[in-house]
Protein backbone atom coordinates (compact mmCIF):
# COMPACT_ATOMS: atom_id res chain seq x y z
CA UNK A 1 0.00 0.00 0.00
CA UNK A 2 1.44 3.35 -1.04
CA UNK A 3 1.35 6.65 0.82
CA UNK A 4 -1.24 8.03 -1.60
CA UNK A 5 -3.65 5.17 -0.92
CA UNK A 6 -3.26 5.55 2.85
CA UNK A 7 -3.81 9.33 2.58
CA UNK A 8 -6.91 8.80 0.43
CA UNK A 9 -8.34 6.30 2.93
CA UNK A 10 -7.56 8.58 5.87
CA UNK A 11 -9.07 11.52 4.02
CA UNK A 12 -12.24 9.56 3.34
CA UNK A 13 -12.52 8.58 7.02
CA UNK A 14 -11.95 12.17 8.17
CA UNK A 15 -14.53 13.50 5.73
CA UNK A 16 -17.08 10.89 6.76
CA UNK A 17 -16.55 11.60 10.47
CA UNK A 18 -16.71 15.35 9.86
CA UNK A 19 -19.90 15.05 7.84
CA UNK A 20 -21.44 12.95 10.61
CA UNK A 21 -20.53 15.57 13.23
CA UNK A 22 -22.00 18.35 11.08
CA UNK A 23 -25.17 16.31 10.64
CA UNK A 24 -25.43 15.79 14.40
CA UNK A 25 -24.89 19.53 14.94
CA UNK A 26 -27.75 20.29 12.54
CA UNK A 27 -30.02 17.81 14.29
CA UNK A 28 -29.04 19.38 17.61
CA UNK A 29 -30.04 22.81 16.34
CA UNK A 30 -33.49 21.47 15.55
CA UNK A 31 -34.03 19.24 18.57
CA UNK A 32 -32.38 20.92 21.56
CA UNK A 33 -34.73 22.91 23.79
CA UNK A 34 -32.98 26.15 24.73
CA UNK A 35 -30.66 28.79 23.31
CA UNK A 36 -27.55 27.73 25.21
CA UNK A 37 -27.85 24.10 24.14
CA UNK A 38 -28.46 25.11 20.54
CA UNK A 39 -25.54 27.51 20.69
CA UNK A 40 -23.32 24.65 21.85
CA UNK A 41 -24.55 22.44 19.01
CA UNK A 42 -24.00 25.22 16.49
CA UNK A 43 -20.39 25.85 17.45
CA UNK A 44 -18.48 22.94 18.92
CA UNK A 45 -19.44 19.85 16.89
CA UNK A 46 -19.97 21.90 13.75
CA UNK A 47 -16.52 23.50 13.99
CA UNK A 48 -14.82 20.19 14.72
CA UNK A 49 -16.78 18.54 11.91
CA UNK A 50 -15.69 21.21 9.46
CA UNK A 51 -12.07 20.83 10.56
CA UNK A 52 -12.28 17.08 9.98
CA UNK A 53 -13.73 17.67 6.51
CA UNK A 54 -10.91 20.14 5.78
CA UNK A 55 -8.29 17.65 6.98
CA UNK A 56 -9.86 14.98 4.77
CA UNK A 57 -9.85 17.33 1.79
CA UNK A 58 -6.22 18.20 2.51
CA UNK A 59 -5.28 14.51 2.56
CA UNK A 60 -7.00 14.07 -0.79
CA UNK A 61 -5.69 17.18 -2.55
CA UNK A 62 -2.11 17.34 -1.19
CA UNK A 63 -1.05 20.42 -3.17
CA UNK A 64 0.52 23.34 -1.28
CA UNK A 65 -1.89 25.98 -2.59
CA UNK A 66 -4.91 23.84 -1.66
CA UNK A 67 -3.49 23.11 1.79
CA UNK A 68 -2.93 26.83 2.43
CA UNK A 69 -6.48 27.62 1.34
CA UNK A 70 -7.90 24.90 3.58
CA UNK A 71 -5.78 26.16 6.47
CA UNK A 72 -7.17 29.67 6.02
CA UNK A 73 -10.74 28.36 5.95
CA UNK A 74 -10.12 26.42 9.18
CA UNK A 75 -8.54 29.41 10.91
CA UNK A 76 -11.39 31.68 9.86
CA UNK A 77 -13.90 29.17 11.23
CA UNK A 78 -12.06 28.89 14.54
CA UNK A 79 -11.85 32.69 14.89
CA UNK A 80 -15.43 33.55 13.99
CA UNK A 81 -17.45 30.71 15.52
CA UNK A 82 -16.81 31.59 19.20
CA UNK A 83 -17.51 35.28 18.57
CA UNK A 84 -20.79 34.50 16.84
CA UNK A 85 -21.84 32.14 19.65
CA UNK A 86 -20.97 34.78 22.24
CA UNK A 87 -23.09 37.38 20.46
CA UNK A 88 -26.05 34.99 20.10
CA UNK A 89 -25.87 34.08 23.79
CA UNK A 90 -25.63 37.70 24.85
CA UNK A 91 -28.53 38.73 22.63
CA UNK A 92 -30.65 35.89 24.02
CA UNK A 93 -29.76 36.94 27.55
CA UNK A 94 -30.61 40.60 27.01
CA UNK A 95 -33.91 39.88 25.24
CA UNK A 96 -35.05 37.45 27.94
CA UNK A 97 -35.12 34.37 25.71
CA UNK A 98 -32.80 32.49 28.02
CA UNK A 99 -33.89 29.95 30.63
CA UNK A 100 -32.14 31.40 33.67
CA UNK A 101 -33.26 28.49 35.83
CA UNK A 102 -30.76 26.26 34.07
CA UNK A 103 -27.80 28.51 34.83
CA UNK A 104 -25.49 27.46 37.63
CA UNK A 105 -23.95 30.91 38.02
CA UNK A 106 -25.11 34.06 36.30
CA UNK A 107 -21.94 36.13 35.97
CA UNK A 108 -23.42 38.52 33.42
CA UNK A 109 -26.21 39.57 35.83
CA UNK A 110 -23.58 40.33 38.46
CA UNK A 111 -21.58 42.41 35.98
CA UNK A 112 -24.68 44.28 34.78
CA UNK A 113 -25.73 45.05 38.37
CA UNK A 114 -22.26 46.32 39.15
CA UNK A 115 -22.20 48.46 36.02
CA UNK A 116 -25.67 49.88 36.75
CA UNK A 117 -24.63 50.71 40.32
CA UNK A 118 -21.58 52.66 39.10
CA UNK A 119 -23.66 55.00 36.92
CA UNK A 120 -25.82 57.85 38.10
CA UNK A 121 -29.10 58.51 36.25
CA UNK A 122 -27.93 61.99 35.31
CA UNK A 123 -24.47 60.86 34.27
CA UNK A 124 -23.19 62.21 30.97
CA UNK A 125 -21.72 58.84 30.03
CA UNK A 126 -18.19 59.53 31.22
CA UNK A 127 -16.44 57.24 33.64
CA UNK A 128 -17.05 58.62 37.16
CA UNK A 129 -13.73 57.25 38.37
CA UNK A 130 -11.63 59.04 35.77
CA UNK A 131 -9.59 61.97 37.00
CA UNK A 132 -8.74 63.48 33.62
Amino acid sequence: MSWGEVADAGGALCMLAGALLCLLAGIGLLRLPDVLSRMHAATKPQSFGLLLVLIGAGLWLRSPIDLCTLLLVGLFQLLTSPVAAHMVGRAAYRTGRLDRGGLVRDELAEALRTAAGDRDPGDSGENPRSTG
